[in-house]
């Protein structure tokens, strides 16, 4: 159930409403902005209906995420279904907006006339996005050498023919919530792996892949990092940890490591699983790590569970930044005070997506349906 805490937050739910009176901008077709939050609280995608949610933190804001419903293939005759991305940068936003724009037309382009999604595809799409960022670093990399430290983690989400497809790459998170009929509950289910060297697996799985790197893993200020510079251990872009190319002057000295590497430090191919939809799957919950720090996979479901589809996103949100103010020993109010960039040492800029599944449009894999493209953030400062 809803914990004590989270239930002061949401009892009663709210009607969704722009918190900061007329200070919003924006229309509901891509949808609206307050401060530092953008919102849209409701929508319908071709296997039933969504909500999102967007807060910022950095100064400029890192996270990129995208909503696709229709076509899912360049040919008229490809399949049709439902595409999610969170793409949660670091080192600046421009990998994320990269894969914003990039990752999606990519796969599209690998699907072949008549056929369907497949985890191969899925690999593909990811693997050329990355070479053409590389491309770019190349590129740029005399007049702006700091884009090679610059990546990205990368959570897609898409259901076409009864299938959910879920690839992941870093530390974003998706969760389902399932009805449990013997005990008349949703329970959670984490469906995606994490790449954080925060993880015993994780740290196991990269001195596996460097055996003869005794240093691989570094714990530094009580933080696991690989090579003591960064947590995660897949991701699109950070090419100075790719290729040693790009590991030296005029790259700041920080991220520069003491010694040349001969093979990819971090992995840009995701963790791919494949789910067949059932009718009690009920709902979807893609976030990025931002939201997962502060709020427990059973107490987001059971948030988005017990209160109106209308919003739910925008009150996930307000739910970790209650609980991230709680941890500071602020007041909620006192939080959102807080203007970008100073903002990041409360919390990390952090991304929403809830995705309601229809088990009768689902079970029909229809081959029309709501004609949908929006992107999460849309006018809050995004830095590109």
């Amino acid at each position: 159930m809803v914990s004590e805490t989270l239930m002061k937050i949401v009892s009663p739910c709210w009607k969704p409403s722009v918190e900061g009176g007329n200070s919003s901008r924006g229309g509901d077709a891509s949808g609206r902005v307050d401060g530092l939050l953008w919102y849209k609280d409701s929508g319908r995608h071709i296997n039933g209906e969504f909500s999102m949610a967007v807060i910022q933190a950095n100064k400029l804001l890192e996270d990129r995420s995208q909503l696709e419903s229709g076509p899912l293939s360049s040919f008229e005759s490809g399949p049709v279904g439902t595409f999610v991305g969170i793409y949660d940068g670091h080192g600046g936003p421009e990998a994320a907006e990269f894969i914003n724009d990039r990752l999606f037309n990519n796969m599209k382009k690998f699907i072949p006339d008549n056929q369907g999604v497949s985890a191969e595809i899925i690999n593909k799409a990811f693997v050329e996005t990355e070479e053409e960022f590389l491309s770019l670093v190349k590129k740029q990399w005399l007049i702006k050498p700091q884009i090679a430290s610059v990546g990205s983690c990368c959570l897609v989400g898409i259901i076409c023919c009864g299938l959910l497809y879920i690839a992941n790459a870093g530390d974003s998170r998706v969760v389902l919530g399932r009805t449990e009929k013997t005990h008349k509950e949703v329970k959670a289910v984490q469906l995606s792996s994490e790449h954080n060297a925060s993880i015993e697996s994780v740290r196991e799985e990269l001195h596996l892949l460097h055996p003869n790197d005794p240093h691989i893993v570094v714990l530094k200020h009580k933080v696991w990092r690989v090579k003591g510079v960064i947590q995660v251990s897949r991701s699109l872009g950070d090419a100075y940890l790719k290729k040693t190319e790009f590991n030296r002057e005029p790259l700041l000295p920080k991220f520069r490591l003491p010694e040349p590497f001969h093979k990819p430090i971090l992995q840009a191919e995701p963790a791919i699983v494949v789910h067949k939809l059932y009718p009690e799957d009920q709902f979807l919950i893609f976030a990025s790590d931002g939201l997962w720090e502060y709020i427990s996979n059973q107490e987001a479901v059971d948030l988005v569970h017990s209160c109106p589809r209308n919003g739910i996103a925008r009150k996930l949100v307000k739910a970790a930044l209650h609980e991230a103010a709680r941890k500071r020993e602020m007041r909620y109010t006192d939080l959102k005070k807080i203007d970008r960039g100073v903002r990041r040492h409360f919390h990390d800029d952090i991304t929403v997506i809830v995705l309601f599944l229809d088990s009768h449009l689902i079970s029909r894999s229809p081959s029309h349906g709501p004609m949908l493209s929006i992107r999460g953030g849309s006018g809050i400062h995004p830095g590109c």
